[in-house]
């Protein structure tokens, strides 16, 4: 399914991470919001030294068998609960602070925590003083772990609990220093003014909770049981600039298909002039026709090595310049030429390509793909020398110095966004090349008659099944970056369409004598009204497809 002879590095395998477990100490601010307790490393540490931190650490044997020295809720697992007393020692270790209570139910207060000895063994002390752990205060809020390319890693728990009333921190001044108040807003600003040295994942947590306005909001948000992101980063190179992305970032599905190990060497930077290596036998050229419809510009694949030669998929609009760049990189030697439809930003440029190849002196790669149908717009006709044929297959075959090799490109029709739609499974690697069927970073437009709705939704599911069968990973779009976990990702464009849809129905039934203009003011009220224009074509092809499911047209 994943050819590593392909993969563009010699594989390393991560450091085996840590466990860890890090508390945020939060309280409400005077006027709303939310503060949190912040405190500075020594700068002699060994990991991240004098840098801003939420106390915590490593989770140790003994915290593991700590359990019965806890409180917890009825919904809390094992592995959060060893993870809560983890944090609750460390945020005492470190700051002096004491998430426990007494037996009649008050939390301890500054008499207990003088009592307890911070270098001494922590449940044991509060066992005999007859206090509890409150690790039913603590809620999970994220999971972080340490970049795959870092010699040292951690896998850590991150909670959230509120401060108890009448405790101060006290930093041990060791490991941890000048502890403060500071809302996430504040400590971001002071960090992009360089006096508040902050991580990735810091910075990071931060950012999503200043989104909270109470600590009451945030933990109803907690209420599952359930974090609220789960993130190992990945790093590519932007402008030569080391760059970290989470996984719901557009650049992230890319980073994992290039470099699964988390080796730093990818350029993320949009450009046209040089062809950008995704494997070994997959390169990425991107046209210069970046705008609102096409994004940083429409993608051309070349599938192959010079042991077999190549396929070019979309070789994109009528750009000359693009094009001789396109044989270039296959260093003329192209085998074959698709095209996903025959839209103006992608099948033009097949008989440039094909003339140029021609100059060689032997004849050139016919053209494939599918026709355009009666209902394509005049400026999207497009006929192939050969038509495909739903799941043939183009096979390039050659020997190179490990052995024989094949890369073999598996047609799927696929109508919706055109009726001659086609996207590509290159088989061998279970990579999904999807055309303009799915996109990173917007989603594609349905346009009628040539674009239909129903096609379209039926598509996605042909290609989740396609996905299943081959174990697809990545997408490969005609727009923008790689996208990762493929069946997810069409898992979530499938239901946003069906949510759109619904929005559409009830935008007609709230105005049944109105418009499509009216229509997509109401249905398309979270998109900027600039865009209103295009997201009205997508709109008719839901009107069409709910008339033609007879659902309900009236009004409340």
């Amino acid at each position: 399914m994943n050819r590593p002879s392909q993969l563009l590095r010699v594989q390393r395998p991560p450091v085996a991470p840590r466990p860890a477990a890090t508390v945020l100490l939060l309280r409400d601010k005077s006027g709303g919001g939310i503060e949190v307790l912040m405190t500075r490393r020594s700068p002699t540490a060994s990991f991240l030294p004098g840098a801003y931190v939420f106390p915590g650490g490593g989770i140790d044997e003994l915290d593991a068998r700590s359990h019965a020295a806890a409180a917890r809720r009825p919904t809390q697992s094992d592995a959060h609960l060893t993870q809560a007393i983890a944090a609750i020692r460390e945020s005492f270790e470190e700051l002096g602070v004491l998430l426990a209570r007494r037996a009649d139910g008050r939390m301890a207060d500054a008499e207990d925590i003088a009592a307890l000895d911070r270098c001494a063994p922590f449940a044991a002390q509060c066992v005999a003083r007859g206090l509890t752990l409150a690790a039913d205060e603590l809620h999970a809020l994220a999971h972080w772990t340490g970049d795959r390319n870092m010699p040292k890693r951690f896998a850590t728990q991150f909670m959230v609990a509120r401060m108890p009333a009448g405790q101060t921190p006290v930093a041990d001044e060791s490991e941890q220093f000048e502890p403060q108040w500071i809302t996430p807003a504040d400590a971001l600003e002071r960090h992009a003014q360089g006096g508040f040295l902050i991580i990735f994942p810091t910075i990071k947590t931060l950012e999503k909770l200043a989104r909270f306005e109470s600590t009451d909001a945030l933990f109803a948000a907690l209420a599952h049981e359930e974090v609220l992101w789960d993130c190992c980063p990945r790093t590519g190179l932007i402008g030569g600039q080391e760059r970290r992305h989470m996984e719901d970032e557009s650049a992230y599905g890319e980073l994992e298909m290039v470099s699964p190990d988390g080796q730093i060497f990818h350029p993320l930077d949009w450009q046209s002039e040089q062809p950008v290596a995704l494997r070994r036998n997959v390169l990425r050229l991107t046209a210069p026709n970046a705008g609102v419809m096409t994004g940083p510009g429409t993608n051309s694949y070349l599938v192959g090595e010079a042991a077999t030669g190549f396929i070019a998929i979309d070789p994109g609009p009528n750009d000359p310049a693009h094009v001789q760049r396109l044989f270039e990189a296959a260093g003329g030697d192209i085998r074959h030429i698709v095209c996903t439809h025959s839209h103006a930003d992608h099948s033009p440029g097949a008989a440039l390509l094909q003339a140029l190849l021609a100059q060689g002196g032997r004849p050139p790669p016919v053209i494939r793909g599918l026709p355009s149908a009666p209902t394509a717009r005049p400026a999207s006709r497009f006929s192939p020398d050969r038509p495909l044929a739903d799941g043939e297959r183009l096979v390039l075959s050659g020997t190179s110095a490990e052995g024989a090799v094949s890369h073999s490109l598996q047609a799927v029709f696929t109508p919706g966004h055109a009726a001659n739609h086609v996207c590509f499974l290159l088989e061998e690697d279970a990579l999904l090349f999807s055309g303009d069927h799915i996109l990173n970073g917007s989603t594609t437009v349905i346009d009628p008659p040539d674009g239909n709705m129903a096609d379209y939704l039926q598509s996605l599911d042909k290609l989740d099944a396609l996905c299943a069968q081959h174990g697809v990973d990545f997408i490969l779009p005609a727009h923008g970056h790689v996208l990762g976990n493929a069946r997810r990702v069409i898992a979530r464009l499938h239901s946003h369409r069906l949510a759109r849809e619904a929005k559409v129905l009830r935008a007609m039934q709230a105005a049944p004598d109105g418009t499509p203009q009216d229509w997509v003011r109401l249905a398309y009220d979270d998109a900027p009204p600039a865009l209103w224009p295009v997201a009205e074509r997508s709109l008719l092809a839901h009107v069409e497809r709910i008339r033609a499911l007879g659902l309900r047209h009236v009004s409340n």
